[in-house]
């Protein structure tokens, strides 16, 4: 559940959605409180990749187009005097997989009720629900913050 220096690992799987967003945040406030480390991970996949008749792609764009958006995320979320000890990483895979290995040895792992899937109606994300009922963690599943930056009725920042 520790870090090699022996601080607590926070898990957060970050993807550029509201939901991602608002994880990432407390994620940060958790590890403010307990001096935790927070692992934000950001997963990419190449669609098709796996089947012979899969489109070309540049896996190489597809990287460094991840490695990008997380840096961009990390810096819209994180405030200029956050000393939160924060290491990140962008990974190559199917989310919940990626999320779920991560989670191995963590304090929590901490995922957005909705990613950036296409099934918006659904209540809880396919994800966080394999993350829920797979992780050898704790799972903290945030809901998107209202628009004002707050989180929704009933949660507690």
């Amino acid at each position: 559940m520790s870090t090699s220096d022996g601080t607590s690992r926070v898990v957060v799987g970050v993807d550029g959605s509201p939901a991602s967003h608002a994880a990432l945040r407390w994620a940060l406030r958790h590890a403010r409180r307990t001096g935790a480390t927070v692992h934000a991970v950001g997963v990419y996949d190449l669609p098709g990749a796996e089947g012979w008749s899969a489109p070309a792609v540049d896996v190489l764009f597809d990287e460094e187009q991840a490695r990008r958006s997380l840096s961009e995320e990390l810096q819209a979320v994180l405030g200029p005097d956050d000393d939160v000890p924060l290491v990140h990483h962008v990974v190559r895979g199917n989310p919940a997989q990626v999320l779920i290995d991560e989670s191995d040895g963590a304090e929590l792992l901490v995922v957005g009720s909705r990613g950036r899937g296409g099934f918006t109606s659904l209540l809880l994300g396919s994800v966080s629900q394999q993350c829920a009922a797979h992780a050898s963690c704790p799972v903290v599943i945030v809901r998107p913050e209202t628009a004002d930056g707050t989180p929704p009725a009933g949660d507690t920042p």
